[in-house]
C-alpha cells in the first residue's frame, strides 16, 4: 500500500496559538474558553487515561462555524479535537497533542422530522434522550440506546450501540446522511434521505465509526420506528453464566425478535442492588423486553419462559408497569455507576469485547475463571443478544502490581475475542486505548489501508491526532 509520508504530530507553541485564539476571539466571543477547569473537563474521558487537555474549548453553533474554525486551526497547524458529550471510555477525546477543543453541545437543532418516511435530521449536539422526548407525541423514537444520554454526533463517531442493538441494530444501520466539515474546511454532504442507493462510493459509513480523525459531524439523518404498540420487560436468574449465555444463543438461534436481552453477573446484580435499591435475585441475571403487538409480546415471552427453563433459568418475573420497566432499564444504564460502589475510591477501567453469538458462552464463562484467578474485582454486564459484553475491572491506583495485573487481564480478554474471531471493541471504540489491537485484528494490509485514508483525507494530521491509527 503506497500510502503518503505521515505528517507527524507535536503541540503546538505559543507562536501558533497566540494568534490563533485572537482570531477565534474575533469570531466568537465568549465561546471560546481558556479557563483550566473547562480544559480539564474536556481533556478525559470515563477511563483510566491519564487527563490530556486541550489549550482552548470553542463552542461553534452552526456547520459555517464548525469550517471557519478548521480552516483557522488548519492554518495556525493546530490539531482539533470533537466532543460530544464526554461519556466515551477509551480515551477518545483525550488532546495527547494539545489543540483546539471543539464542544458540540450548542448545536442542538431538531431541525426536521419527516413523520412519513420515519427518518428525522438533526444536529450533531442533540442527544438520544433529547430526540426520543421531541418524538413522543408522533408515536416515533430513534432505538439508539448505549445508556449514557450520549450526544447524536458523538455516538455517530464512535459507531455506537448498546441494549437495543439485538432488534434495531447500531448506528451503522440507523444512518442515513451525514453532514461532514472536512480536515480543510470544506462540507460535505454524504448521501440524501433514500432508503437505499448504490451511487457511488458509501461516504456515511466512512465516517460512521472514525471518532472525529476523517471529519466533523454537524448534521445527521436518522431512521426512526414506531413506537410498539406493546412493551414488556423482565428478569430471569440462572445458576450461572454459562446456563444464561446459552439460553442467550438458544433464543437468537430461535429466531425470537427480542428487543433487549442484557446480562449482569452475580457481582454487578449485587452492585446495582445497592446503587439502585433493588431487590434482584443476587445471581446471574438475564433483563429482557419484547416488543410487538398484545399476542405477539406474550408469545415472545412464552417461547423464552421455555428455553430458560431448559437451561435451568427461572424464575421469570415480569415488570408490568411502565414505570416498573424504566426503573429496571435505568438500574441497568446506571451500572457503570454502580459497579464503582463496590470498592469507592478505586479506578474504573471499563472495556467491552464482542464475539460471535456462538462463542459467547465460552468467552464469558473463561473471562470469569481469568477474573477470579487473577484477583480482580470485575463484575461483567452485557449486550449481549449480539454477542457484546463489558468488564470493568476496579483498580487501585496506588498499587503498581494490581495496575499490571488489570493491564495483562485486559490484554487476555481482547486476546480471547480475537481467537474466536471476535472484535477488540464491539462499540467502545478504539480510540487511545485499542489502537495496539489493530493489527491483530485487522492485519497488517487492513490498517496500512486505514492510514492511508486517514493521510489522504487529513494529510496535516488535524484531526484528533494520537486515535485509531496514531503517527
Amino acid at each position: 500500500m503506497n500510502a503518503p509520508h505521515p505528517f507527524l504530530r507535536t503541540k503546538p507553541d505559543q507562536a501558533a496559538l497566540v494568534p490563533l485564539l485572537a482570531e477565534l476571539t474575533g469570531r466568537l466571543g465568549d465561546r471560546v474558553v481558556t479557563s483550566e477547569a473547562v480544559r480539564q473537563q474536556h481533556g478525559h474521558s470515563l477511563t483510566w487515561a491519564p487527563n490530556q487537555p486541550p489549550d482552548a474549548v470553542v463552542y461553534p453553533q452552526t456547520t459555517e462555524e464548525v469550517s471557519e474554525i478548521v480552516r483557522l486551526c488548519l492554518r495556525y497547524n493546530v490539531p482539533l479535537i470533537p466532543f460530544g458529550a464526554g461519556t466515551s471510555l477509551e480515551g477518545h477525546i483525550n488532546a495527547p497533542y494539545g489543540g483546539v477543543c471543539i464542544d458540540m453541545s450548542l448545536m442542538k437543532r431538531i431541525i426536521a422530522v419527516h413523520e412519513e418516511d420515519l427518518d428525522c435530521v438533526v444536529e450533531a449536539g442533540v442527544t438520544r434522550k433529547e430526540l426520543n422526548e421531541h418524538l413522543r407525541d408522533k408515536g416515533l423514537f430513534f432505538p439508539i440506546d448505549p445508556g449514557a444520554d450520549a450526544s447524536i454526533g458523538g455516538m455517530v463517531a464512535t459507531r455506537a450501540s448498546g441494549t437495543n442493538a439485538v432488534r434495531y441494530g447500531t448506528m451503522k444501520d440507523a444512518v442515513l446522511s451525514l453532514t461532514v466539515v472536512m480536515p480543510d474546511g470544506e462540507v460535505v454532504r454524504t448521501a440524501s434521505r433514500a432508503k437505499k442507493s448504490s451511487a457511488g462510493y458509501d461516504l456515511t459509513r466512512f465516517f460512521v465509526g472514525s471518532e472525529g480523525t476523517l471529519g466533523i459531524v454537524t448534521e445527521i439523518t436518522l431512521k426512526l420506528h414506531g413506537i410498539p404498540e406493546a412493551i414488556s420487560a423482565g428478569i430471569c436468574p440462572f445458576p450461572d453464566v454459562k446456563s444464561a449465555c446459552d439460553a442467550v444463543i438458544m433464543t437468537i438461534q430461535s429466531g425470537i425478535p427480542i428487543a433487549r436481552i442484557e446480562l449482569l453477573d452475580e457481582l454487578q446484580v449485587r452492585a446495582v442492588n445497592a446503587y439502585s435499591k433493588l431487590t434482584l435475585p443476587e445471581s446471574p441475571l438475564l433483563l429482557l423486553e419484547f416488543h410487538g403487538s398484545t399476542a405477539g409480546v406474550q408469545e415472545q415471552a412464552e417461547r423464552f419462559g421455555d428455553i430458560a427453563t431448559e437451561f435451568g433459568g427461572g424464575p421469570f418475573e415480569w415488570a408490568t408497569k411502565p414505570e416498573e420497566r424504566s426503573r429496571l432499564w435505568q438500574a441497568r444504564h446506571d451500572s457503570y455507576w454502580a459497579a464503582r460502589g463496590l470498592r469507592p475510591g478505586a479506578q474504573s477501567v471499563a472495556t467491552d469485547v464482542c464475539v460471535p453469538i456462538s462463542r459467547l458462552a465460552e468467552c464469558v464463562d473463561e473471562t470469569k475463571r481469568d477474573i477470579a484467578e487473577s484477583g480482580l474485582i470485575a463484575p461483567i454486564v452485557g449486550h449481549v443478544g449480539d454477542g457484546n459484553f463489558h468488564v470493568q475491572p476496579l483498580v487501585n491506583m496506588d498499587d503498581p502490581a494490581e495496575i499490571e495485573a488489570c493491564e495483562a487481564f485486559v490484554d487476555r480478554l481482547v486476546r480471547r475475542a480475537l481467537a474466536m474471531e471476535g472484535t477488540c471493541t464491539g462499540e467502545h471504540g478504539v480510540g487511545q486505548k485499542k489502537i495496539k489491537y489493530l493489527q491483530i485484528e485487522h492485519g497488517p494490509a487492513a490498517l496500512a489501508l486505514m492510514r492511508a485514508l486517514k493521510q489522504a483525507v487529513d494529510p496535516h494530521n488535524i484531526l484528533n491526532p494520537g486515535k485509531i491509527v496514531a503517527f
